[in-house]
């Protein structure tokens, strides 16, 4: 028991040394987490998004400012290919219409029906008559034509299970014509827009 209660005594004053060693903080002085500096990861995402914002701002404004508003009674030049390029679809089917309306022809051993052509050909006139005026809405409506046109071509050109070199050099040909038409129409569209043309005040 002696040695048990000698033992006991020691580990006592091991512990009231090792309080005294510690001397309590006070409450008002700051501690060592709080007085290191927090900076901002380098790499932090807010940052890089930030970065990336303003860069793109950046980019824009130097694209507005290079662009030149219409003059008066102005088209540009990618607007009026598309108006051309949907006025003769429209021709297309408008006679597609009227020859389903009219004659007995039959696709795939079905009677087509002249109404959705006729509408669409409707869609497509009012389309080219916009695009010759150089109307905003219609040439982003052409946009989404091309769009689906590109769409189409392309997964009839996936899909297809039998083709020949002919079709596919003739579908990459309209995919990378309507392609390149999308692109000068993005850029028509940002003239078109601008506020300021000369000649509508």
């Amino acid at each position: 028991m002696g040695s048990r209660e000698r033992k006991r005594a020691e580990r006592q004053k091991r512990k009231r040394r090792a309080a005294q060693r510690v001397t309590p903080q006070s409450p008002d002085a700051p501690s060592a987490q709080d007085s290191t500096p927090t900076a901002e990861p380098v790499g932090s995402e807010g940052g890089f998004q930030e970065r990336m914002s303003r860069r793109s701002e950046e980019r824009n404004a130097d694209a507005r400012a290079k662009l030149k508003p219409l003059d008066h009674g102005e088209r540009p030049t990618a607007v009026t290919i598309g108006a051309i390029v949907s006025a003769a679809i429209a021709v297309i089917f408008t006679a597609s219409a009227v020859v389903a309306a009219v004659g007995s022809v039959e696709v795939s051993g079905e009677e087509p029906s002249p109404f959705p052509l006729a509408v669409f050909a409707l869609a497509l006139w009012v389309m080219a008559w916009g695009m010759w005026k150089a109307r905003y809405w219609a040439v982003l409506g052409f946009q989404m034509l091309l769009v689906l046109l590109i769409l189409s071509t392309t997964l009839g050109l996936v899909g297809a299970t039998e083709i020949s070199v002919l079709q596919v050099a003739g579908s990459l040909l309209l995919i990378a014509g309507l392609g390149t038409l999308f692109y000068f129409l993005i850029r028509a569209m940002a003239r078109i827009q601008m506020p300021e043309r000369p000649g509508d005040r």
